[in-house]
């Protein structure tokens, strides 16, 4: 049935069963210098004096765990994937599974571009069968009771396949993102555009009614449809029609109370105080939307009010977080009314509620300036008990004092995650409230991946925008429409890439842009390197006397300790052009944090400014790689 226009009170059904959806893959250090300076001198520290210790040392701690997390969170999601996954024996080629586990609880869920297959929520004729939840991992259906449809899934399917195809037509591989990628994508869209204003269950599986994720997923889905046809010379009329509609219903979940209501057209009891929303958030994070509130952007005074309202949801009501400040970062779940194994913190969700901090952060850092308005002020007051209503320019002491908060707030979450994974870094779905034992499913893709996106976020690294300038991201309509437009489908025919095209046991030799030709490149088969000889250059103005080096997470960088750091040589600076430079042969496929420091002649050391960089040595047939930096 149509529901963008009934009323919140509907009552309809709901079903409760586990999760499975696998969604969304930094470091900052402060070294403020010396924290024992005013007790040398025998002064009593001051407040400020003694956040500023407790947050350096906190940021350490969140350091040496990201470096130390990030490599097992890459691997386990590479196990997780079929055939030839540690954790994936006997799966289907190209899927990914949820989990390992077969028991507590007893499931594996395949992910795959599975339009074909007939199954309990419908066929590919009409479309309904590509909001099947779940499938075995040989590729066929699953009959057994779950909770469907699900309508998020061709809309996270569509902008996965379009983020992909993006890259292949800017790296040459036009044809294959046309004809390979492009009906699998219209199928979804035409689902999105046909389907998006009927219930359906949300990402947790148990509920039926409007979810705000898969609203925005689906609008989402729909203008990164209209950029990808146009980009590729096709149309997504449908796109430019239905866009504006679901936009305009997303803003219906914003309540009176001054946080997102998650599910809406459904009488379940629950406050809707939900992850969903923060999830929502950080999903559809595009850095040139700003603080945009229209697709509650994070930074948002929408996004912002809400952050404060879902955690504080979960503040008293886990033993976990018996003693920390009103203001202070929590393990957080679902939602407050959860009692799936009894209501417990998600890893993924305490994750998520740090990635939109520093998604936040990005964007203040980027525009130069934090505005605090009368919905947002409760959420910085909680931080920052002086913060009044108003726009603060980047060097302001208000900015500082507001930017530094937030960050510390941020890192408080990976913090709790740290505190509370397991000791072999395993990240399962859940920990217990009261004593932060992991629970339910081993080994959660989801887990991995909310970790891995919250520490690029981190460091600074965001995802490339999806408005790309287009109207319909941000244009809502003076009125909602229920329209819908009745999509055609078609199984796509092509559905194995060119071998042209297919990097095996090589790569390709040269990445090609798009030409009026569309140019492709040709695979030559290769033996993979191990190590990786690095060359950095850093553009640093010094003084005689002073010398340049690096220092990073690994061994060959020093493993931070700054005596164990690697000099640089000056021999190519000059006064126009003031450049060190150096080699380090680093692991290759290995994931490191660095930062660059001068040691001064009376052997101190300056650290350069947060965040901490990150460089992923690729695995290829180079043996060598360059970086070129600027002293930040």
């Amino acid at each position: 049935m149509d529901i963008a226009q009934i009323p919140t009170n509907l009552l309809v059904s709901n079903s409760t069963s586990i999760i499975h959806p696998i969604m969304h893959a930094l470091s900052s250090v402060l070294l403020l210098g010396s924290c024992a300076f005013q007790a040398v001198l025998g002064r009593p520290e001051s407040d400020l004096f003694k956040a500023r210790r407790q947050t350096e040392l906190l940021r350490r701690d969140v350091d040496s765990f990201v470096a130390t997390e990030e490599p097992i969170a890459l691997e386990q999601i590479l196990c997780n994937i079929g055939p030839s996954g540690c954790h994936a024996s006997g799966v289907g080629s190209g899927l990914l599974i949820a989990s390992p586990s077969r028991s507590d609880p007893d499931y594996i869920a395949g992910q795959a571009r599975l339009q074909t297959v007939s199954n309990p929520s419908g066929s590919l004729s009409d479309g309904t069968g590509l909001a099947e939840p779940k499938y075995n991992t040989d590729f066929s259906a699953f009959t057994g009771a779950w909770g469907r449809p699900q309508r998020d899934g061709p809309a996270l399917r569509a902008t996965t396949l379009i983020t992909y195809a993006n890259w292949l037509v800017d790296n040459g591989y036009e044809s294959t993102a046309t004809s390979v990628v492009w009906p699998i994508v219209r199928n979804d869209l035409a689902y999105v555009a046909q389907y998006w204003n009927q219930t359906g269950f949300d990402l947790w599986e148990e509920v039926q009614g409007s979810s705000f994720f898969t609203i925005a997923a689906s609008h989402r889905a729909l203008v990164d449809g209209s950029n990808f046809a146009a980009k590729i010379g096709q149309s997504c009329t449908a796109c430019d029609a239905i866009a504006p509609q679901i936009l305009c219903f997303q803003q219906s979940f914003w309540s009176s109370g001054g946080y997102i209501n998650s599910n809406i057209n459904v009488n379940n009891g629950r406050s809707g105080k939900d992850a969903n929303s923060v999830l929502t958030s950080i999903s559809n994070f595009d850095p040139s939307l700003g603080c945009d509130s229209a697709t509650f952007q994070p930074c948002s005074e929408r996004a912002l009010a809400n952050h404060k309202v879902y955690v504080d949801a979960f503040r008293s009501i886990y033993t976990l977080n018996s003693g920390k400040p009103s203001g202070g970062a929590v393990a957080v779940g679902r939602y407050p009314e959860d009692s799936y194994y009894n209501g417990n913190p998600w890893y993924l969700n305490t994750l998520a509620a740090a990635e939109q901090l520093y998604d936040a952060l990005y964007v203040w850092e980027q525009q130069g300036s934090i505005t605090v308005t009368s919905t947002s002020l409760a959420f910085f007051k909680a931080l920052y008990s002086s913060a009044a209503t108003g726009t603060y320019a980047s060097g302001s002491s208000t900015y500082t004092a507001l930017r530094d908060a937030v960050l510390n707030y941020a890192e408080g979450f990976v913090n709790n995650v740290a505190t509370y994974a397991a000791s072999n870094g395993s990240l399962a779905e859940q920990y217990d409230r009261n004593n932060g034992t992991p629970l339910s499913a081993r080994d959660l893709t989801w887990s991995y991946a909310a970790f891995l996106t919250a520490v690029a976020r981190r460091s600074g690294v965001v995802p490339e925008g999806w408005a790309q300038g287009n109207k319909l991201a941000t244009s809502v309509p003076g009125g909602c429409a229920a329209t819908s437009i009745v999509g055609s489908y078609s199984a796509a025919t092509a559905t194995s890439f060119p071998a042209n095209q297919t990097p095996g046991t090589g790569v390709p030799t040269t990445t090609v842009k798009p030409t009026t030709t569309r140019a492709t490149t040709t695979a030559t088969a290769c033996a993979t390197q191990t190590a990786v000889s690095v060359s950095f250059t850093v553009r640093k103005v010094t003084n005689f006397g002073q010398t340049v080096k690096i220092v990073g997470s690994i061994p060959a960088l020093g493993s931070w300790d700054t005596s164990k750091a690697v000099a640089f040589s000056a021999s190519s600076y000059t006064s126009s052009n003031p450049i060190w430079t150096g080699s380090v042969t680093l692991p290759a496929g290995t994931a490191i944090q660095y930062k660059y420091i001068v040691v001064n002649t009376d052997g101190s050391v300056t650290w350069e400014a947060d965040p901490n960089r990150s460089l992923t040595i690729a695995a290829s047939c180079s043996s060598t790689s360059s970086r070129s930096d600027t002293w930040q």
